[in-house]
């Protein structure tokens, strides 16, 4: 069995390329080390689910996909990504993610609703090539793309979307330059109503990053919740946030009630206790880019 790993996410600020998307993939993975752009990554089968494989890299948590089953979602925080995503209006999505990795999330949707119509946007090009040899990328109406998010963002039209995801990592920590105001403020343009914006950050202690990014939503966005672990929210430990945004109303009732049941619960803050979550906190901005979070000595490890 797979335990439960901390991050995931991986991307960077790197020019535009292209990878096609191969329509073949061998028919066994090879677990093995691999060398990527950030690092190096590591490919894992899971002894409990035949065909379920964890990606990593530098031992960080990027991935874990099931091919027999792909509306399997391991990491907790992806499960809230898609309880999100269940609660969109029924029917095929437009979707962009920007960081895919293994492209769980893009997996899912594609199964959960057919037809719909997916970008990714990934700045590893090494391990996009790894994910499309190893565990296939022959995912109906989705599309890869070697590019960093803010020069991605920038080739999309605006009302074009229904979901747009961040899930893009360094490391432990988020890729710079998307969760600034200007970057919140043309991912809020992409979107037609009811779209949503979901993001992956971490943070620790004092929760300093969160509250600011918290804040660059609530400046865009009139609707905003937060969801993660209570240890976590409380600033006890090091660990993944998952945020939604929208124009419209998110289903801040359904969503608490599915995360509080899970088997590892989460909290969701909205309204007032999130507005005083974030406090006085300002904007991040391209000008004011607060240091990343900077996660403990064995945030890499298990838990």
């Amino acid at each position: 069995m797979i335990v439960r790993l901390l991050i995931a996410g991986v991307a960077g600020m790197f020019p535009i390329t292209s990878t096609p998307v191969s329509r073949t993939r061998k028919p066994e993975p090879e677990p093995g080390r691999y060398p990527v752009r950030f690092g190096t990554a590591e490919l894992v089968r899971d002894a409990d689910r035949g065909n379920a494989w964890l990606v990593s890299v530098d031992g960080v948590a990027q991935s874990y996909v099931d091919l027999d089953n792909p509306t399997h979602l391991e990491f907790d925080y992806v499960r809230r990504f898609g309880d999100v995503v269940d609660r969109l209006p029924p029917g095929p999505l437009d979707a962009l993610h920007i960081g895919g990795a293994a492209c769980t999330l893009p997996r899912y949707v594609a199964a959960s609703r057919p037809g719909s119509r997916q970008l990714v946007f990934d700045a590893d090009g090494d391990l996009v090539e790894l994910v499309r040899t190893q565990l296939g990328l022959r995912v109906p109406g989705l599309r890869v793309r070697v590019t960093d998010g803010r020069e991605g963002l920038a080739t999309r039209r605006e009302d074009s979307a229904d979901l747009v995801v961040v899930d893009a990592f360094e490391r432990a920590t988020l890729a710079g330059g998307l969760a600034t105001l200007e970057a919140t403020t043309a991912i809020a343009g992409l979107l037609r109503a009811p779209g949503i914006y979901l993001a992956n950050i971490t943070d620790g202690a004092g929760l300093p990053f969160a509250r600011r990014f918290l804040a660059t939503l609530l400046e865009v966005f009139p609707q905003v919740m937060l969801l993660a672990d209570p240890g976590v929210l409380r600033g006890r430990r090091f660990g993944n946030l998952v945020l939604a945004a929208s124009a419209s109303d998110l289903p801040t009732a359904e969503i608490a009630q599915k995360t509080a049941s899970a088997a590892f619960p989460a909290r969701c803050v909205h309204g007032a206790e999130l507005r005083k979550l974030a406090g006085k906190a300002a904007p991040i901005t391209d000008a004011d880019t607060p240091p990343p979070p900077s996660p403990p000595d064995d945030v890499l490890g298990l838990f």
